[in-house]
C-alpha cells in the first residue's frame, strides 16, 4: 500500500523511509531499511543496537539478494559486518522478518528469538502447508477467492530460511542487549506470535508490524487457525497504551514521535471499520465476503472488486475478524450456511 511523499518522510534520515542507509535514531541504534522489490509494501526496517560484544539486530528481513546487499552495505557504513551479528531479536514470523534471521543464526551463529505462538505457523511453512486459509474463506463465503487460491502452488521453503530460533519467547520478558534491559512484550494480533521490544529508558519502542505509522497491519491471515485475531489485536493495542509514551520505531514506514497517538488512530480506525460492518449486515444478513464487497478499501477507498486475489483475501478474512467481534459484543448473531457463514446484526 502506498504512502503520501510527506507521511514517507522519516525524521532519522530527511529522506523517504525507504531510502537506502544506515541512519542514527539514538545513540547506538540506527534504522537499515532493505528493499522488498516483489511487495508494496517497499522495505523493511531493519534495526542495529551496538553492544560491547557485537551487534543485536531487532528484525533480520527478508533472504533475498537484495536485502542481503542492503544489510551488508548498511553494516559497512557503522564499520561492521554480518559476522559482529550476535543476536537477532525477531518481532514475528512473516518472510520479510525472520528468513535472514534465520540464515544469519546458521551462518554467523547469530541466537534468534521468537515469540512461541508462532510455532504453528513456523511448523506448517516447514512442512509446506497452506493451512487455514481454505477452510477460512469457505466459512467467509469466499468461495471465488477460495478456487484462485487452490490454483497457486507454494513454493517449496528453503529449509534455512525457516530454521527453528534459538529462543522461544513467552510472555513479558527482560532481554538484556548491553547495558540496555528491553522489554520483549507479547502482543498477538497481526500474528499470534508477534513481540514489541520496549526500551524504556530511552523511550523507544520497536514495534515490528503492531503499531504502523501510516498504514494497519492485516489481522485474520494466518496459516494455523486463530479464535479471534482481531480481539487480541485490540487488547494488543490497549496494552501498548498502558505503557509510558514511546518514540515509534516502526518495521515498515518512518519513525514517529508517540505510540500512543498512533495507537488512538488505529483504535479509531477499527471501531470505524466495525461500525461499518454492522452497518452492513442491517437487515440482511451476509457472508464475510459479501460484507468486504460492500466496504471502501485502504486509505484510497478502493473498491473490493478492483483488488487481486491476495488483497482481496486479506480483505475478506479481515472483514470476518470485525464480524466475529461483533457477534463476541453481542451485537450480530452468526449462523453456519452452505455458502458460508451468515451474520446478521440484532435489534437495538
Amino acid at each position: 500500500m502506498s504512502v503520501s511523499t510527506a507521511k514517507a518522510i522519516s525524521p532519522d534520515s530527511g529522506e523517504h523511509w525507504a531510502t537506502p542507509g544506515a541512519w542514527q535514531v539514538d545513540a547506538g541504534i540506527h534504522r537499515i531499511p532493505l528493499p522488498l522489490p516483489m511487495d508494496g509494501l517497499k522495505a523493511v526496517n531493519v534495526y542495529t543496537i551496538e553492544t560491547p560484544s557485537g551487534l543485536t539486530l531487532v528484525d533480520g528481513g527478508w533472504a533475498i539478494p537484495e536485502g542481503r546487499e542492503a544489510l551488508e552495505k548498511g553494516l559497512a557504513a557503522l564499520g561492521a559486518g554480518v559476522g559482529d551479528v550476535t543476536d537477532v531479536l525477531v518481532t514475528h514470523v512473516h518472510r520479510d522478518h525472520y528468513t535472514l534471521a534465520s540464515v544469519l543464526g546458521a551462518e554467523v551463529g547469530a541466537r534468534v528469538s521468537l515469540g512461541a505462538g508462532e510455532q504453528a505457523t513456523l511448523g506448517m511453512v516447514q512442512r509446506n502447508e497452506l493451512g487455514a486459509t481454505e477452510r477460512q474463506l469457505r466459512v467467509a463465503g469466499g468461495q471465488r477467492l477460495m478456487a484462485a487460491w487452490g490454483d497457486i502452488e507454494p513454493p517449496r521453503p528453503d529449509p534455512d530460511h525457516w530454521r527453528d530460533p534459538d529462543v522461544w519467547l513467552s510472555g513479558t520478558v527482560a532481554v538484556p542487549v548491553g547495558a540496555r534491559t528491553l522489554s520483549a512484550i507479547h502482543t498477538p494480533g497481526h500474528t499470534q506470535g508477534h513481540y514489541v521490544y520496549a526500551d524504556q529508558a530511552a523511550g523507544l519502542l520497536f514495534a515490528g508490524d503492531h503499531v504502523l505509522p501510516t498504514i494497519t497491519p492485516s489481522v485474520g491471515f494466518e496459516p494455523a487457525v486463530v479464535t479471534s485475531p482481531l480481539s487480541d489485536f485490540l487488547a494488543s493495542l490497549t496494552a501498548m497504551r498502558a505503557l509510558p509514551d514511546l518514540r515509534l520505531l516502526p518495521a515498515h514506514g518512518p519513525i514517529a514521535p508517540s505510540v500512543h497517538a498512533r495507537v488512538d488512530e488505529l483504535l479509531e480506525h477499527h471501531e470505524h471499520r466495525l461500525a461499518l460492518s454492522l452497518a452492513a449486515i442491517r437487515g440482511t444478513a451476509r457472508t464475510a465476503y459479501e460484507v468486504a464487497g460492500e466496504l471502501p478499501w485502504t486509505r484510497h477507498e478502493h473498491r473490493f472488486d478492483t483488488l487481486d486475489v491476495f488483497n482481496g483475501t486479506l480483505a475478506t478474512l479481515e472483514t470476518l475478524a470485525h464480524l466475529d467481534v461483533l457477534v463476541a459484543r453481542g451485537l450480530a448473531v452468526r449462523t453456519p450456511g452452505d455458502e458460508g457463514d451468515l451474520f446478521a446484526a440484532l435489534a437495538g
